[in-house]
Parts: C-alpha cells; structure tokens; sequence
C-alpha cells in the first residue's frame, strides 16, 4: 500500500505546471506533463528529470490525462475550454485539480470572473459528478516553485464538493512544500481566482517578487 500517486499535469511545460511537477516528483509522486505537442512535452520532462533527480514523463495532453489518476489542469484560460475537451474522455472517476485563473490580457490586474461565478464551478457543472473537480494552487508563484530549495511563503485555498478529494489535494500540497486549506465548496473559488488579479497588482505595486497570502490563527486539535 503506497501513499503517492499518480499525476497527470495538463499544460505542464508552462512554469505553474512545471514548478509543480518538480516538488511532486521530488516528493516521489509519480508525474507525467502533458502539452498539445507531444515531443516538446517529452523534452521538457527530460529537463525537469535532471532537475527534480527522478523520472518525469512527458506526452500529448489527452494520453497524459488517460495515464493519471489525479489530473492537474494548469494551462492558461484563453486555451482552457479547448483543452478540458480533449482530455474530458479520460476523468471519468478522477480528481482534477484545476489550477486556471480567469487572467484576461492586458487587464490582469482587474478581476474578470466568467459568466457562473468561476471557471472551476463551471468545470464542476460541465463534467458531473463522475468528475470530482478541485480548485488550488492559484496564488502560488510560479518562480518559487520551480526554485526546489525555495520554501514557499504562502498558503493554498483548497475548494471542492467532494471533502476527501480535497483532503488529497491538501496533502499533494504538504508535499510540496506548501500550507493548504479546505475552504469549502466548488463555490468559494471564486475567491481563490478573484484573488490573483489583486496578487499581480500588488507584486507591480510594491515591486514584491510573488506576494502571496497567509491565513492565521491555529486549528483546534482534532478530538480523540
């Protein structure tokens, strides 16, 4: 019996996708990226091999999504409908983790959530309940996790109706290195999503290299 999963990352070669990659195969997460070039997906796997010390495969976005068990969806929105298309046959039973955040260039510092509230509620709508959808990772800068010896200072908004996928995520998380926490529903990652826009203009603002956010206060020990 193995704790560590099988992970399927969906516009892996991007630096979000790839920073991920690295701490979960670092963590010994067995990941593959995926990218709708199937070769450049396979050269960059090679590079982030040599860099986490341990195998990444790479392939075409559709068979990556059929290999894993838990898929991660970390391609920009402008191609995110294109792409849950392709890989839609291959989540039927999965957790998927979507990463998107409605950036809408040039004006990503404003927040500009999509018709329904957010993009990972409308997933959750789009593919049912054989689909068990969870929002996270979207205030986490991409720079510090591809940097392996970064500790990441800022805490990750975990949503999803399904509490068990979400208790997975919380723990794809810890192992890299990060803080997360169940914050309820599909709903609330609204949130999450509206938050990055506020996050980009406060890093130009203050010139902070990837501000992120901290919730404080200490949970109460579980009841024996």
């Amino acid at each position: 019996m193995t704790d560590k999963s099988n992970i399927a990352i969906i516009g892996g070669t991007g630096a979000l996708g790839a920073g991920l990659a690295l701490r979960w195969a670092r963590a010994g997460h067995t990941v593959t990226i995926g990218s709708r070039d199937g070769e450049r997906a396979d050269k960059i796997a090679t590079e982030l091999s040599a860099r986490a010390g341990t195998e990444i495969s790479g392939l075409e976005n559709a068979a990556a999504a059929a290999k894993g068990d838990i898929v991660a969806m970390t391609v920009p929105y402008a191609s995110h409908a294109a792409t849950l298309e392709t890989i839609r046959p291959h989540l039927d039973g999965k957790i998927l983790i979507d990463v998107t955040v409605p950036l809408m260039p040039p004006k990503v510092r404003t927040v500009q959530l999509p018709e329904g509230g957010s993009v990972a509620k409308a997933v959750q709508q789009t593919l049912g309940e054989g689909v068990r959808v969870v929002s996270a990772f979207q205030n986490v800068a991409a720079a510090h996790l591809a940097e392996l010896d970064h500790a990441i200072d800022c805490d990750v908004l975990v949503c999803g109706n399904d509490p068990a996928a979400r208790e997975a995520v919380v723990k794809l998380a810890t192992d890299g290195g990060m803080k997360a926490w169940h914050a309820g529903r599909i709903d609330n990652s609204a949130i999450a999503e509206a938050l990055t826009s506020a996050l980009i203009f406060i890093n130009g603002h203050y010139k902070i290299p990837g501000a992120g956010i901290r919730i404080t206060g200490n949970p109460a020990p579980a009841e024996g």
